[in-house]
């Protein structure tokens, strides 16, 4: 029996899965540096205030900034992709935990757990990455 080559058409999910992904990465990437992270880092009053509101303390701006900020570039980095949405899916997680108990305001919980989701299958459709990572550092 002879194997009949791929088609073009086979090859496109794959090709249009990663299109996707990227398009994904660089929007939530943007959005995690810009949008999240520098007014977190900034001091913009809004964030001040919303810290407050948890009540760790204003380190804890400066911490959660700094872990969105390496996260949104890490989308945007493909050797450090997997592992940054990886992270980002756990800091959503905590975010909408802190949105619902924190901060008293369940409703808005489901925006980060939607993103959580989102990262979560960012972070498996890259799984490579994540591996490719632990044998450079095994080396």
């Amino acid at each position: 029996m002879t194997a009949t080559p791929a088609t073009p058409a086979a090859a496109s999910p794959s090709k249009t899965r990663n299109r996707v992904l990227w398009v994904l990465q660089i929007v939530f990437g943007l959005f995690f540096i810009f949008v999240s992270a520098l007014p977190k880092l900034f001091g913009v009053q809004s964030a001040v205030d919303s810290f407050d509101d948890i009540g760790f303390g204003q380190w804890f701006r400066y911490v959660t900034g700094i872990v969105e900020l390496a996260g949104g570039i890490g989308l945007l980095v493909p050797r450090l992709s997997g592992l940054a949405a990886a992270g980002l899916s756990i800091t959503t997680v905590l975010a909408a935990a802190t949105q619902a108990f924190l901060l008293d305001a369940p409703g808005l919980a489901p925006f980060p757990l939607i993103l959580a989701v989102l990262f979560a299958w960012i972070a498996y459709e890259r799984r490579d990455t994540i591996s490719g990572l632990g044998n450079l550092v095994r080396r």
